[in-house]
């Protein structure tokens, strides 16, 4: 009996194969749109969007193409080509505005480019991209069923922003430029002040200027050594019981020793 049901479903993946080879050597562009839309209701996207390549000029303009153009944009999506699906998706909005798909595929086009967004150490020039997209889709349908998951993913590419410029400020710290690392970790702290990131952009700050103080000229220590403390001082106040703490205060201690000399 298993034996029968094996060769029955051999049968049928054979035929199904050579229906397909048949449709993707055929002229015929309604037989190619029949075979393209079976293969993509059986979730077979990549065999689908091999026909729809075909058959895409044949259709434009045509009453079958909003249903064409909308299966190749989720084929691409669904095999996660998301350029292509970003860049279908846009071209599905802009011909089919009246369309009963219009929402979905405004937000998917979006969705597609964050779906490009790498790790926050890469080029972000993608999820600043996608940020722009999807902040536009959000204040052109803001009552979308859409809304909180668009809403979601803006925060999770920004916060990834964020990440990376901090990590950009700090990696100052870590090649030793800690002038530079001043400057950046000052900008950061201004332009996100509510980061999670504040206590370690305000320890680093203080490290930076803790090394340059005790490692400076002498015509510069007593100022840079201030600028120091002062930078202490604003870590504690953030967070008198950082994790920072034990550390912070041994390095106070240092700063204010080489302080003593110039207040003979």
């Amino acid at each position: 009996m298993k034996k029968i049901v094996s060769l029955l479903l051999l049968t049928v993946l054979f035929a199904s194969c050579n229906e397909y080879q048949k449709a993707l050597k055929n002229d015929d562009v309604a037989a190619k749109f029949e075979m393209g839309t079976k293969l993509y209701e059986a979730g077979k996207y990549s065999k689908a969007i091999r026909l729809f390549e075909q058959i895409a000029p044949a259709y434009r303009g045509k009453p079958q193409a909003e249903k064409l153009f909308y299966m190749f944009a989720q084929s691409y999506y669904k095999t996660k080509q998301y350029y292509l699906a970003g860049y279908q998706f846009e071209s599905f909005v802009s011909g089919y505005p009246k369309s009963e798909k219009i929402q979905e595929a405004a937000y998917l086009g979006p969705k597609s480019y964050s779906m490009l967004s790498p790790v926050y150490s890469l080029d972000q020039t993608d999820t600043f991209k996608a940020i722009d997209k999807l902040q536009a889709f959000i204040d052109t349908y803001p009552n979308s069923e859409y809304l909180p998951e668009a809403n979601a993913t803006v925060r999770a590419l920004s916060e990834k922003i964020e990440k990376k410029v901090f990590e950009n400020a700090k990696g100052y710290n870590t090649i030793l430029d800690y002038k530079s690392a001043i400057v950046a970790l000052d900008n950061f702290i201004a332009d996100y002040p509510g980061t999670p990131y504040k206590e370690d952009a305000l320890f680093y700050k203080f490290d930076s200027a803790y090394q340059l103080g005790i490692n400076s000229v002498e015509y510069k220590m007593e100022e840079r050594l201030n600028v120091a403390k002062t930078a202490h001082t604003n870590l504690m106040k953030f967070n008198a019981d950082t994790k920072y703490k034990k550390v912070a205060n041994e390095m106070l201690a240092r700063v204010e020793q080489d302080l003593q000399k110039f207040s003979k």
